[in-house]
């Protein structure tokens, strides 16, 4: 059964806090679109963390100026926070000590999330209002590259949905014990967990740092892949270095990382 749903207890807060957070390199260019579709979520308690990565340009300005109109609109619910040290996992791993959620929810500074977006990903965690009940600990869904070719998109979708779904539950069969699959800019994880795995692996830079994530917090339950948690996203990245190459970057590091130890 895919599907799962919160467990409402009386007298107990109904769902859980959700920390999604955002790390951001020189993106003043498109962090206003991507908080503007955030802080449309229709989930009714979470806050959005900004993780200013070093950046030269006028990110930090960008976010400053909309959290402070969001502040006198008596939604306080984003924050900008500095990291130094350059680096994804560096910027994740800042947001995930910020954080003040039950659940820490990864996105990019070029998501485009749904509304449903949180409320879809809540529904697969077991939520007491105390904490935690059920197997699931984390859940993913496919990037939706939509400012890239018809069929670069429509192809990556199916690729995603069809494939990564059924080779997410075959590495976590118990002979196999691989990991699992996580979109790094599109998963939710329970903060609980990220604490009780020392948090992420801040000596990876880039490539591999989504398949080492699942592979350490499937030791501690189940992590769903469900097409229904989408992540509209840019394929800037393929663009700038390259289909093909990007392509092979990321199935060298996901077997690299998903076997190695096994």
């Amino acid at each position: 059964m895919e599907r799962y749903t919160i467990k409402k207890v009386p007298g107990a807060r109904t769902v859980p806090k959700i920390s999604v957070v955002i790390p951001a390199y020189n993106e003043e260019l498109v962090i206003a679109a991507t908080l503007q579709a955030v802080l449309a979520q229709d989930y009714p308690d979470f806050e959005v963390i900004v993780v200013n990565n070093a950046s030269t340009d006028r990110t930090a300005e960008v976010v400053e100026k909309i959290a402070a109109m969001n502040g006198s609109n008596g939604l306080a619910n984003l924050r900008l926070v500095h990291e130094s040290k350059k680096g994804l996992l560096h910027a994740r791993e800042r947001g995930r000590v910020e954080a003040h959620g039950d659940i820490v929810a990864n996105m990019d500074a070029d998501c485009l999330p749904e509304t449903d977006w949180l409320r879809i990903a809540s529904e697969y965690f077991t939520f007491t209002g105390d904490g935690f009940d059920g197997e699931v600990v984390a859940v993913s869904g496919p990037y939706d590259y939509h400012d890239a070719h018809p069929f670069f998109r429509a192809s990556s979708m199916a690729m995603q949905s069809y494939i990564y779904r059924p080779v997410a539950n075959v590495l976590q069969w118990p002979f196999v014990r691989g990991g699992a699959v996580l979109i790094g800019g599109n998963n939710a994880i329970r903060a609980d967990i990220l604490r009780k795995m020392g948090g992420y692996n801040t000596a990876l830079v880039f490539y591999g740092e989504d398949t080492d994530t699942a592979k350490r917090v499937a030791k501690h339950g189940r992590v769903v892949f469900t097409p229904r948690v989408k992540m509209k996203t840019s394929a800037r990245r393929f663009k700038e270095e390259g289909t093909l190459r990007m392509t092979a970057r990321y199935l060298f590091h996901f077997f690299k990382h998903t076997f190695r130890g096994v």
